[in-house]
C-alpha cells in the first residue's frame, strides 16, 4: 500500500476542529450514572490452565445495562505484592479468546485483565459474551449496530464495558487500583482512549492505531473495514446520513482524547488504511488540550512503511519500557 494520506510533516501539525455534540459530557455521564450502582465484579474463579508461571481467573464484569462482560485475569505466579493492572481491550472482530493467548503483560510483570468485546466473537477471535440489546434499527456488523441514535449504538455498549473494566480491575485480587492503565490497538486502542477520556485518574494510556478517530473524516478516506462498513451502510440507506454522522460524534475518539489527563503513548503506521494516520494524528495532537490544566505527558511512534500492524513486536517493546519508566517514576507525568 503506498503512501495515501496526508505528509507526515503536516501529520505533526494535524488537528482539526471535531466538534462534540453540545450534550456529549452530559450524555456520557448519564449513560456511566446508570450502572454506577450495580456491582461491578459479578464473578471472580481461579481457570485451570496448563500454564505453571501465571495464575489464571476467569471473569465476569457488570457492564452496560449490567450485562455480564466476560474478561481473563492473569498475574505471575507467586507474586504478593500488589501489581499494576493492564486492562486490555480487543480488536474488531476479535474476542477473549483462551488463557494463553495474550501473556505479554503479565510475563512482563504486570497484572492483566483482558476484556471481552460483546457481541463480536468469530470474525478473528474466540469470544463469549453476548449482546442482547442487538434489535436496534441499524445495519449488521457492530459498528454499524444501532447507529441511528447515539443512544442505541452499539459503541455506547462498547464504551461503558470498558470503564467499567477499569472498575473491575481496581477491584480485583493483588491489583493496584492507583496504577491501572488502559491499552489496545485498533478497537481496543479507540476503547482505551475512550476510556482515558472518561477515567480521570487513569494511570496511562497505551494505544496503536486507534479506531473511531476522526471517524467523519474516515469514512471520506477509506472503504476499508470496519469503516467501510458504515460506507456500505450509507450507500443503501441515503437518508440515513445526517442520522449516522450524529451518532459517530457521540464516539469519536478525538472528543476523548480532548479531555483525557493520563499519560499517554501512541503508535500509528502511515500506510495504514483501516485507521488511517491523520484521524490517529488528530487524536494525538489534541490529547489533553480541552482539560484546562497542565498538558499530559505523550509520546508516539511513527511507522512510515508499515500498515495497521505499525510496529508489532518492537511496537511492543517501546510500550513495555514506556509504562516501566512512567510507572517507576522516571517519566514526568506531564509534558
Amino acid at each position: 500500500m503506498p503512501l495515501f494520506d496526508l505528509p507526515l510533516d503536516e501529520l505533526r501539525r494535524y488537528a482539526p476542529a471535531v466538534p462534540a455534540p453540545a450534550d456529549f459530557d452530559d450524555f456520557w455521564q448519564d449513560t456511566l450514572h446508570a450502572t454506577a450502582a450495580t456491582p461491578v465484579l459479578i464473578d471472580v474463579r481461579p481457570e485451570p490452565t496448563d500454564l505453571r508461571l501465571v495464575d489464571t481467573w476467569d471473569v465476569s464484569l457488570a457492564g452496560f445495562a449490567g450485562d455480564p462482560v466476560r474478561a481473563w485475569y492473569t498475574r505471575p505466579s507467586g507474586v504478593d505484592d500488589p501489581l499494576p493492572v493492564v486492562v486490555e481491550y480487543v480488536g474488531y472482530g476479535r474476542g477473549r479468546g483462551l488463557p494463553h493467548e495474550r501473556l505479554t503483560w503479565t510475563v512482563a510483570g504486570y497484572a492483566h485483565l483482558l476484556v471481552d468485546a460483546r457481541g463480536q466473537s468469530g470474525q478473528y477471535g474466540l469470544g463469549d459474551t453476548p449482546d442482547p440489546h442487538g434489535a436496534t434499527p441499524g445495519g449488521p456488523t457492530p459498528v454499524t449496530r444501532g447507529i441511528l441514535a447515539p443512544e442505541g449504538y452499539y459503541y455506547r455498549r462498547l464504551v461503558t464495558d470498558a470503564v467499567r473494566a477499569v472498575h473491575a480491575a481496581r477491584a480485583l485480587p493483588g491489583a493496584d487500583p492507583t496504577r491501572v492503565v488502559a491499552a489496545g490497538n485498533s478497537q481496543g486502542g479507540g476503547l482505551a482512549l475512550a476510556v482515558a477520556g472518561l477515567v480521570p485518574d487513569l494511570a496511562a494510556l497505551v494505544t496503536s492505531a486507534p479506531f473511531l478517530c476522526h471517524v467523519q473524516r474516515a469514512i471520506e478516506i477509506t472503504d476499508a473495514g470496519p469503516y467501510g462498513d458504515i460506507v456500505t451502510y450509507l450507500a443503501v440507506h441515503r437518508e440515513a446520513e445526517a442520522a449516522v454522522r450524529r451518532t459517530l460524534s457521540y464516539v469519536d475518539g478525538v472528543s476523548f482524547a480532548r479531555r483525557a489527563q493520563a499519560p499517554a503513548h501512541f503508535g500509528i503506521g502511515l500506510r495504514d488504511t483501516v485507521c488511517p494516520p491523520s484521524t490517529g494524528f488528530a487524536a494525538y495532537n489534541q490529547y489533553g488540550a480541552g482539560t484546562g490544566g497542565p498538558a499530559p505527558q505523550r509520546s508516539l511512534h511513527v511507522y512510515p512503511f508499515n500498515g495497521h500492524e505499525h510496529g508489532d513486536a518492537t511496537h511492543v517493546r517501546r510500550q513495555m519500557r514506556w509504562l516501566a519508566e512512567l510507572l517507576s517514576g522516571t517519566v514526568d507525568r506531564h509534558a
